[in-house]
């Protein structure tokens, strides 16, 4: 889809289909159970293989509305955020966010993830793929320590008076580790389904060296950083403190960053799932360059980077709780110095199993777990509405649909995952989609009507739970 038509459509989007539900003040008696996708002419890209799954699913689903849910939210990237077209004959993905018309590395990778398993089947879906990763690229390559850009090199960021190194083409530039880990993730996942490793071109393999190289910097052994940003704001959380430098670190073998996946500043530079994200990445890039581009020098350097973050993880970041015994911290310092807490966003200690970092039977993570899941968490909140991981990025009253879907999808007890299932259904306000966050007492009261990350993170797992638990979709909640 061109440029021109992509924002006009974004527009109507906006203007109808996503917003309009958000005045319907309804109960479940009220709601009209009609799809809320927009028409067909006016979706940005129409995908037959997600359309069938679409149907397969809802026909052996019990629950009215939560079929009505998964129909809406499930292909809501692909109905709303996707511009996709061919430069210079290669296909080219840009994926806005929803209700801000930027792509972040990290959302972009999430927004697509659940239709992953398709590509290998549908043609149209995989050159979508490719093309977010010749995106990608090109956006790592302009600058690693940014988070999100614009396509439009010409448009002008609302965070241009940022004090950091605003580059034409970037909305914003806050150093989060896991923007440069998601790209990894989805070059690797493309290349696993397809085997096509045309994607791991030149300009890949730059990218993926400049990755480590950012790595590095950012351990900061020698106490320094090429990267500052200062921000002038009512919010405490939107800069690092001392001057865009964030607090002091003990140089440990960790990787420092400076912001969360939430786009706040971190407390502590060593975010922790962040930095077992980086492993996996690092990992991937070496098998990558081993069996693939036969860069054995580089593929090395890649896996004894992971091996000493991993191990700085296993010392500093696995610590001791008055409650719980072993479990992750959420940041550390390196001095000793750490806070117990987690954010809904993605990657979170919650996450780690949804990433392949453990798995859900691991006894540190569900040591973790039951951590999170506790009133000793500061971010789990619990309300009139309901309970759930909260974010600081929203405040204390915040409740994050994605912490609810990430605990479903984490989960190995039907009760639990039954739970969480009727927790989304009874907090969508009507609208029949996820929001940002919604108040615990009052889930009328939501952030954000239009965020497909979101949405099609739910869809993954009602897709999750059709493959693996069904007799749970058989049920009315």
């Amino acid at each position: 889809m061109k440029r021109r038509n992509f924002i006009k459509q974004s527009s109507l989007l906006m203007g109808g289909a996503l917003i309009a539900p958000s005045v319907m003040a309804a109960t479940d008696k009220t709601i009209d159970f009609k799809s809320m996708r927009p028409v067909r002419e006016k979706r940005c890209f129409t995908s037959q293989s997600v359309d069938k799954l679409i149907k397969t699913v809802k026909s052996d689903m019990a629950d009215t509305e939560l079929a009505w849910l998964f129909e809406n939210c499930f292909p809501n990237t692909l109905d709303t955020t996707i511009d996709f077209e061919y430069i210079d004959g290669k296909p080219d993905t840009f994926v806005i966010t929803g209700d801000i018309d930027a792509m972040w590395l990290r959302d972009s990778t999430a927004q697509v993830w659940p239709y992953m398993p398709l590509i290998k089947k549908d043609k149209e879906l995989r050159e979508l793929i490719k093309g977010l990763v010749f995106r990608q690229t090109k956006c790592i390559l302009l600058d690693p320590y940014a988070n999100a850009f614009y396509k439009d090199v010409t448009k002008i960021s609302k965070w241009k008076s940022d004090k950091t190194k605003m580059l034409p083409g970037i909305h914003e530039r806050k150093w989060e580790i896991d923007s440069l880990c998601y790209a990894v993730r989805l070059a690797n996942e493309y290349y696993q389904i397809t085997g096509d490793t045309s994607i791991f071109d030149e300009d890949w393999q730059e990218a993926s060296r400049l990755i480590v190289q950012t790595f590095k910097a950012e351990q900061r052994k020698d106490g320094t950083t090429p990267y500052t940003f200062n921000r002038t704001t009512g919010q405490m959380l939107d800069s690092p403190v001392h001057w865009g430098l964030g607090r002091p670190v003990k140089p440990v073998g960790l990787i420092c960053s400076m912001f969360r996946p939430s786009d706040d500043a971190t407390l502590y530079p060593y975010l922790i799932p962040s930095n077992v994200f980086a492993v996996l990445s690092l990992r991937q890039m070496a098998d990558i360059h081993t069996n693939i581009i036969h860069n054995h020098a580089f593929a090395d350097e890649c896996q004894t980077l992971a091996d000493e973050v991993d191990k700085a993880i296993k010392k500093y970041a696995i610590v001791e709780h008055m409650n719980y015994g072993e479990i992750y911290a959420y940041e550390v310092d390196g001095f000793g110095n750490k806070v117990f807490m987690d954010d809904a966003n993605v990657p979170s200690l919650m996450s780690l199993a949804y990433l392949g970092a453990h798995q859900p039977s691991d006894a540190l993570y569900k040591r973790t777990r039951a951590f999170l899941l506790s009133k000793n968490n500061p971010y789990f909140l619990q309300g009139k509405a309901t309970e759930g991981q909260a974010s600081p990025h929203t405040g204390q009253d915040n409740i994050w649909p994605m912490g609810i879907i990430l605990r479903a999808m984490t989960s190995t007890d039907d009760d639990e995952i039954t739970k969480c299932l009727t927790m989304l259904k009874k907090t969508h306000a009507g609208t029949g989609f996820m929001h940002e966050s919604f108040h615990k007492d009052d889930a009328s009261k939501y952030t954000r009507d239009w965020f497909a990350w979101a949405n099609t993170l739910f869809g993954e797992l009602i897709v999750k739970l059709h493959n693996e638990r069904p007799h749970l979709l058989k049920r009315t909640l």
